[in-house]
């Protein structure tokens, strides 16, 4: 077998030493992967760069720096410009990886070329404490949704799920592909934007397990600014194409995923699959499944 794929992890930070050292051991705690980690912290008025210090011995963290810079992205982008992995992803300093997460995802890039990019099907939050608050199922991705709304939640139109940013890892041909930085003109939504680039070069696969999760606590840059993030993030949407789904249509796939989008409708005889999908109301997507001791790609639908 190759070697695994190296996985490049950027980890932002601003005066979160609350959390910062439970997120990067989330990080460099992952076994099985072969792993690069950058953290760049914007100038921190706080304890986080003692805490940062605590792992400089760790080979895998490569490079960090404390210095100011022009914003969340603009950080990203510089974290970024120090990694050379095939895999890139990025995890905000309040947030976590599960246990064995960069393993699965390794093992998934390597066993499928076709894979461009990946999240999960299952959304995780914690609280301020670490604790698991949330694991919900929320489908597969497919791109013909996407531009109609069903990946960008909170609109006067249906809106499925959100892709979760933390735990969506791409290849760095398709980063490159699609521009090879994050727009630093989003204060909020540049992974949004993000997304509007990497759909339009591949299709959007998900692992059917947890891969990471996002922590829910009262100075959470998106709680307090949650409006304004979906504003950022239609914006792009727009920009890009995107033309979402009418009143009438929202309203019936909302009771639709409502009703039955808590199953999986991958058992759908094929016959009544395509047809559906032919008439626009289930979209086709790939998942990938852990199956007779393997990983294997399963075709699935979603509202």
């Amino acid at each position: 077998m190759n070697e695994k794929p190296l996985i490049s992890i950027v980890t932002p930070s601003l005066n979160q030493d609350r959390f910062l050292r439970e997120t990067i051991l989330s990080v460099l705690g992952q076994e099985n992967a072969d792993l690069e980690y950058v953290i760049i912290d914007g100038g921190s008025g706080d304890n986080s760069v003692s805490i940062i210090k605590d792992f400089e011995q760790d080979s895998r963290l490569i490079y960090w720096c404390s210095e100011p810079d022009s914003g969340h992205y603009d950080a990203l982008n510089k974290g970024f410009s120090h990694t050379s992995g095939e895999i890139m992803a990025w995890l905000n300093s309040d947030d976590l990886y599960l246990p064995g997460t960069l393993s699965i995802i390794s093992d998934l890039f390597q066993a499928f070329p076709e894979i461009k990019w990946l999240t999960t099907t299952q959304h995780v939050h914690f609280n301020a404490r670490g604790q698991m608050t949330l694991c919900r199922y929320v489908g597969g991705y497919n791109g013909q949704a996407f531009w109609r709304g069903s990946n960008l939640t909170g609109q006067e139109w249906f809106g499925r799920a959100l892709i979760q940013q933390e735990a969506t890892f791409w290849r760095r041909s398709l980063w490159d592909r699609a521009g090879g930085r994050l727009d630093d003109a989003y204060s909020l939504a540049g992974d949004f934007e993000l997304w509007t680039r990497f759909v339009q070069y591949a299709p959007l696969y998900a692992a059917d397990v947890p891969l990471a999760g996002i922590r829910k606590h009262e100075a959470q840059q998106t709680a307090v600014s949650r409006k304004a993030y979906f504003d950022e993030a239609t914006k792009a949407f727009r920009a890009a194409g995107g033309r979402p789904y009418g009143r009438l249509q929202s309203t019936w796939r909302r009771a639709l995923w409502i009703l039955g989008g808590h199953r999986s409708y991958q058992k759908l005889p094929a016959a009544v699959g395509r047809l559906l999908v032919k008439l626009g109301i289930l979209y086709p997507v790939k998942v990938c499944v852990w199956q007779d001791g393997r990983w294997t790609i399963v075709d699935d639908y979603v509202v």
